[in-house]
């Protein structure tokens, strides 16, 4: 990825040139202390519909509410900092994280930013998805989830994967918006538990790309979505790989997907 840095006025400018693919893109990074923005000048054929997936702009329905992270905040910059490396194209390297950073910061940001992601394409199949094509939350015939969450319902529970679903990314948000443990305004420290909170999120939100995967692949085909659910899933795969967020004994139902999926990028 090429880059040349200036600075006006109290920002520093970065002049990138990434790839995606077989694509290459041009684009000015802005820096300063409250906003990160990125200008592109050139997509170079870029599939619209390919950018504005990767970089949260693409007009969709949603499952539940879309969660923001505050402009201004540092986790914003963070944000913004993760959508720019994912233009270069290389996944494993936008995973990482960035020197000087905070890990629980950057696990935060990027947990917030999954939930977005499985919420759209999960509100692009919900038609598909219903008590009677679902009557259970499976992910093949292996494997077959129930729902608790320790607190509202203590004692697993079998139910339709639209149901669990509706449950899990209810709990998810409310982890989310609570800020004793996703604290958005700067110097609020994580609290101990944090990454053990984070690990769980990110266990069941595989869950719910696992059951799509399985069980509506033909309708992802059939709306054209194939390629945007791959490269989400690709992006949360590298970054739990990277972190070790998620046991291995918990990716299997799609363990061999995982391995096609990523044998390129080793």
């Amino acid at each position: 990825m090429g880059r040349r840095t200036f600075a006006r006025e109290g920002s520093v400018f970065l002049e990138c040139q990434g790839y995606y693919g077989s694509y290459t893109l041009l684009f000015t990074v802005q820096l300063s202390r409250y906003r990160t923005s990125i200008h592109f000048s050139s997509t170079a054929n870029f599939p619209q519909e390919e950018m504005s997936f990767l970089f949260g702009s693409r007009s969709s329905k949603t499952f539940k509410p879309k969660k923001n992270i505050p402009e201004g905040s540092h986790q914003y910059e963070l944000l913004k900092h993760a959508e720019a490396t994912l233009g270069s194209g290389n996944l494993r390297m936008a995973v990482m994280l960035p020197d000087g950073e905070d890990l629980n910061e950057w696990v935060a940001v990027n947990t917030v930013d999954f939930f977005n992601q499985i919420n759209m394409l999960y509100g692009t199949i919900t038609d598909f998805c219903t008590e009677e094509s679902c009557p259970l939350m499976s992910a093949g015939p292996k494997y077959e989830y129930h729902w608790a969450d320790g607190t509202n319902i203590k004692k697993p529970i079998k139910c339709s994967a639209p149901k669990y679903i509706d449950y899990l990314m209810t709990w998810v948000q409310d982890q989310l918006d609570d800020e004793t443990l996703f604290p958005s305004k700067i110097g609020v420290p994580f609290p101990k538990n944090f990454m053990s909170v984070a690990k769980t999120i990110l266990k069941r939100l595989f869950r719910v790309y696992a059951h799509i995967y399985h069980q509506h692949f033909d309708s992802v085909i059939q709306l054209q979505e194939e390629a945007h659910l791959n490269t989400s899933f690709k992006h949360f795969i590298f970054f739990v790989q990277e972190f070790n967020l998620i046991d291995r004994k918990e990716l299997a139902p799609l363990q061999e997907l995982i391995e096609k999926l990523t044998s390129k990028d080793r």
